[in-house]
């Protein structure tokens, strides 16, 4: 009798998906079936895997307590776990899982010993699987985190590899550098600067490791602009303007690409124009009204 079912029945799964598959109950799990999944035939194996041997990757978004939390009371009211997470094999008897962390934190909350799981045999494919993530909707700063953590990993594996070549994995070029940001000040205000680097950025065609650099140049400058901005700002509540908006109100009147349709400057031209405008800015000029005013409308 065989150790595992395999679907489809009369095919040969891979020598190496076999031998995973024997890794996992030599790591004290068990491989219940190999199987080619519908869309593109690649072959994985659903498993259950030891409790203790199975973390987040060290790219993805943080843990969000609450999540997990309600997640954890969702499960024990039903009395059973029906959502596996997916998860890849790292190094020695280690697994990694790109998407079902919170799932996994709930269940170890539970005092479950195994989490049943989807076992992607290529690695590689936990960076693409992270992209497509939605357990937990990410906000600005969480997917910008998490680009950055992954870009750091792609970079210690494929150093030469192009910027440009992860665009799947990235998704947006303005995370690379908003990650930068975040990870030095948390509390950055990546929603204010995003619509002008969404515009200005575009992935780098040099490799990772050349491209870094130039990453934290870009992400240096954002910084100065942010600077400026959070001084125009202070000048402006002196005179007892305070609205939750007025960042944004002042970066729109600043933005150098609200005139631009047909051609966008470069990113360093767009940065050297908002901070020319941000050194320049009035606050005498402006009046609460106007901000008030540019709030309901969500822009000015």
């Amino acid at each position: 009798m065989a150790r595992w079912a395999t679907f489809p029945a009369n095919a040969e799964p891979p020598k190496d998906v076999v031998r995973l598959a024997g890794q996992v109950e030599e790591d004290g799990g068990a491989a219940l079936a190999i199987y080619q999944e519908p869309v593109g035939k690649a072959w994985q194996i659903f498993t259950l895997l030891p409790m203790e041997k199975v973390e987040p990757t060290p790219y993805q978004r943080d843990l969000s307590k609450t999540h997990a939390d309600r997640l954890r009371e969702v499960i024990r009211k039903l009395d059973r776990f029906v959502d596996p997470i997916v998860a890849v094999r790292s190094g020695a008897a280690r697994y990694w899982t790109p998407n079902g962390n919170h799932r996994r934190a709930a269940l170890e909350k539970l005092k479950a010993k195994y989490v049943p799981a989807i076992l992607i045999p290529e690695p590689e494919v936990a960076f693409q699987i992270l992209a497509l993530n939605t357990e937990k909707a990410h906000n600005l700063k969480e997917k910008s985190l998490e680009v950055i953590r992954m870009y750091r990993g792609l970079m210690a594996e494929d150093g030469a590899g192009a910027e440009e070549r992860y665009a799947f994995q990235f998704e947006q070029p303005h995370f690379i550098t908003l990650g930068l940001l975040y990870e030095k000040t948390p509390r950055f205000s990546g929603s204010v600067f995003a619509p002008v680097l969404r515009r200005v950025e575009g992935f780098l065609k040099t490799g990772l490791a050349k491209a870094y650099p130039e990453r934290e140049r870009r992400a240096a400058q954002v910084e100065e602009a942010d600077k400026l901005l959070t001084g125009v700002v202070a000048r402006l509540k002196k005179r007892g303007i305070t609205h939750p908006y007025v960042k944004n109100f002042v970066l729109a009147r600043c933005n150098p690409l609200t005139r631009a349709r047909k051609t966008v400057p470069t990113f360093d031209q767009a940065l050297e124009r908002l901070t020319a405008s941000l050194e320049k800015f009035d606050p005498a000029a402006v009046r609460m009204e106007d901000v008030t005013r540019a709030a309901v409308f969500g822009g000015d």
